[in-house]
């Protein structure tokens, strides 16, 4: 599957569209080193910054939008609801806002399926309704997550974001089923593997193929799926090479051999065991 347009967006089932390539600031230092990052990710021209309540950044990821200049709705943001404030999603969706300095966020998504992820879906679905997110989704929902949700809702999350790479495509092939038949899109984090599958053969065989980099391979393979992607670096060099990617294609072929690396692996904790 291609990018579904030129400026490479993908369409959402609430009428929205959002940018397929996101940066990702998971583990990057709270302070002016995530507000640095991301001010060189929108200078590399990245319109979508991920962010989230259990990353102790969405002050500074404000911070960077702002300085950058551009628009608030030139900037697509995502925010992450944590384990801890199910109790009073509310509450925490506003100090989020308050910690961005924005009066809604574009997507906010609940960051696990915890035992009250019903309760918490159908406060999220109002809170869309009140205006303070347009959309909303879910994260690190599998096959059994979904379903259960699906079936009680009328409102379906727009986006699941789950981690994802070829190393664990076939793997997580139900739930990539499960979304698609219900118009979820699907959201890859570590989609690098973090560093640890960079330097296998076949991607690195691809990489020379195509005159791009490893790194580049793993996103391009990404989009290509229809998934959205967040990689994520401090590094300027690397922000700049992760943007690289609407410049080239990987033919069939290339598709098919990363898709046979999978060995579900996993970069952290597996949702797979969350009940």
């Amino acid at each position: 599957m291609n990018e579904s347009s030129p400026a490479g967006r993908r369409a959402l089932a609430d009428g929205r569209e959002i940018p397929l390539l996101g940066f990702g600031t998971y583990q990057l230092r709270p302070g002016s080193a995530t507000q640095r990052a991301v001010e060189t990710a929108l200078e590399a021209g990245y319109r979508h910054i991920d962010t989230a309540t259990a990353y102790g950044n969405e002050s500074d990821v404000g911070a960077a939008v702002r300085a950058s200049g551009l628009g608030r709705d030139d900037v697509w943001i995502t925010t992450k609801l944590w384990n801890s404030d199910h109790a009073d999603p509310e509450a925490a969706l506003r100090r989020s806002l308050d910690l961005l300095g924005f009066d809604q966020v574009d997507l906010w998504l609940m960051h696990w399926p915890t035992e009250v992820r019903l309760a918490t879906w159908q406060t999220m679905v109002n809170l869309q309704d009140e205006g303070l997110t347009r959309s909303i989704g879910v994260s690190n929902f599998l096959t059994h997550h979904l379903t259960e949700l699906l079936a009680v809702t009328e409102v379906a999350p727009v986006i699941d974001q789950i981690e994802m790479s070829p190393f664990l495509y076939r793997t997580r092939a139900d739930t990539l089923a499960t979304a698609e038949s219900a118009g979820v899109v699907i959201e890859a984090y570590s989609p690098l593997t973090k560093g640890a599958r960079l330097d296998n053969a076949v991607v690195a065989a691809i990489a020379g193929r195509t005159a791009h980099t490893p790194a580049q391979v793993l996103l391009r393979w990404c989009v290509q799926h229809g998934f959205v992607t967040l990689p994520r670096s401090s590094n300027p060099q690397r922000i700049a090479e992760n943007a690289r990617i609407f410049d080239f294609e990987l033919t069939e072929a290339d598709l098919a051999e990363l898709d046979g690396l999978d060995e579900g692996f996993t970069t952290g904790w597996d949702p797979a065991t969350q009940a």
